[in-house]
């Protein structure tokens, strides 16, 4: 299963935390103390699930949570006391951090961490389609460079630039992408 960072002050909560992540299939589980230790555990794996268990040793952890979520595609889930939850969730929700307060129901942290599940399962999906569409978007602006490089130098229209790209690609059994390439090649330094 993927991996999951547990970010707590107290010890006794970050092994009750780890007990159910365990429980709920977690089973690469990573911990830190503190907001520091976290941000540097964070440059070099790439977590699923971050709990943050307010407050820690050197911050009260909204700070880290606003950081972990604008730096990671990792779900986020931040404990904090009943009393100021609602304070801590005007200043979070706006980056996707989901706010538990304590003490926590397992079963309401069991739907927290699907949520964040589902939601995470989203986002990746959504960024795997804008990636594919940022790809063919540059392949759209390349071929329409080439066929303006086309109808600047060999005085075409923008329909016998588009054919003309369309059959060389067709004739040589390449991709437009490759055709605009070699025609940008030929007409621009």
């Amino acid at each position: 299963m993927d991996r999951a960072l547990i970010v707590s002050g107290s010890e006794k909560s970050m092994e009750i935390i780890a007990q159910f992540l365990h429980s709920y299939g977690y089973t690469n589980l990573t911990s830190a103390v503190s907001g520091s230790e976290a941000r540097r555990m964070m440059n070099s794996v790439d977590y699923a699930l971050i709990i943050i268990n307010t407050p820690l040793k050197d911050e009260f952890g909204h700070e880290l949570s606003i950081y972990m979520a604008e730096n990671t595609s990792a779900g986020i889930i931040l404990l904090c006391k009943a009393d100021i939850a609602d304070d801590v969730a005007d200043k979070v929700s706006d980056y996707g951090v989901c706010i538990v307060s304590k003490p926590m129901n397992r079963n309401i942290l069991h739907q927290f961490i699907r949520l964040v599940q589902a939601t995470r399962s989203r986002m990746l999906g959504l960024k795997r389609e804008n990636s594919q569409l940022m790809v063919k978007i540059d392949e759209m602006r390349l071929i329409n460079r080439a066929k303006c490089a086309l109808m600047q130098y060999l005085k075409f229209t923008e329909p016998e630039a588009h054919r003309y790209i369309e059959k060389q690609a067709m004739d040589t059994r390449s991709t437009r992408k490759e055709v605009a390439l070699r025609i940008l090649s030929t007409y621009e330094l």
